[in-house]
């Protein structure tokens, strides 16, 4: 299979990504973008003409991002809806909510190498936030996004060579709970649900494809030292602007129509590798599993009940 190229790369911005593409009478939806990457993409988003909405927890920060997107793009279908990825509820009010087709769908949200904590299902609360809420909402907004065909971007990260999932302790019950572990686990999840999401929605017309966005400092590294830690090289660190630019592709580029399954980071599909690299590139072989992902989708089914399709 020929990896995917593209003329952005590294510095490219989400707005240069953008640039030309009309997407009026779209409509996007885009988790945690009250902040970071998730504003600048929807940003991004907005500028093409889409109808965006920001799907967040503060929906007090949402309406300052809104109002600030909308200002700057001149673009005002910029809409703030509440969404709570550790609370099933919140996630089936949420679905339930939306009316008409649903274009783009950007798995945004995150949370990385926090202390342990569960949610009340028992969840291990990075694979909860990362992995099952977005799998809840995915499946619960399926019919929205089979109406005219749809992208789905999944947030992931390097951080997934951390850990494949490990399907006899996901919610480290056994294990000693480990930050980076658990992050990588989630990560892992992400690439997952978007090689068994194009498999399994194919005849829909929809399509999922999952990203590293790069090393960027948001509210993201806010259990890991943030700037000053030193976990990556300066070299390697990307602006906001520049960490939105694949999510913005993989949602927005005639490039990747009809395209889906796979990982890509700065803007250009990754190399498969069977060990953890020292750079920021590289997609494990068990993040890409066919039969890891159909696994996954089955274990994410039975943990949410009969609500996933």
């Amino acid at each position: 299979m020929t990896l995917i190229t593209t003329p952005f790369g590294f510095s490219s911005t989400a707005a240069e990504v953008a640039h030309g593409i009309d997407l009026a009478a779209r409509r996007a939806l885009v988790t945690g973008a009250s902040s970071g990457l998730g504003a600048e993409t929807a940003r991004a988003l907005a500028s093409t003409g889409a109808a965006v909405t920001l799907a967040v927890r503060d929906t007090t920060a949402g309406e300052r991002v809104a109002k600030d997107i909308a200002e700057t793009t001149g673009n005002h279908e910029v809409h703030v809806a509440r969404l709570d990825l550790t609370d099933p509820a919140s996630i089936a009010a949420f679905t339930a909510a939306w009316q008409g087709p649903l274009h783009i769908l950007v798995n945004n949200a995150g949370v990385m190498a926090c202390p342990e904590q569960y949610t009340a299902q028992g969840w291990e609360w990075q694979f909860a936030t990362n992995h099952l809420g977005h799998f809840a909402l995915a499946t619960g907004l399926h019919d929205a996004l089979a109406a005219d065909g749809a992208r789905i971007v999944v947030v992931s990260s390097t951080g997934h060579q951390q850990s494949p999932v490990v399907w006899d302790d996901v919610h480290f019950a056994f294990r000693r709970y480990d930050p980076w572990l658990a992050y990588g686990q989630s990560k892992t999840a992400n690439v997952l649900f978007a090689v068994e999401a194009t498999r399994r929605w194919a005849a829909d017309n929809i399509t999922a494809n999952a990203l590293m966005p790069g090393a960027v400092y948001t509210n993201l590294q806010r259990h890991t030292g943030g700037q000053g830690s030193g976990r990556v090289p300066a070299e390697f660190i990307k602006t906001v602007e520049q960490g939105a630019a694949t999510s913005v592709l993989l949602a927005t580029s005639p490039l990747l129509e009809g395209i889906g399954g796979r990982y890509f980071a700065d803007c250009n599909e990754a190399e498969t590798v069977d060990h953890r690299t020292n750079t920021l590139h590289g997609v494990a072989r068990y993040a890409l599993d066919p039969a890891g992902a159909e696994r996954l989708w089955t274990l994410s089914e039975g943990l949410l009940g009969d609500r996933a399709h």
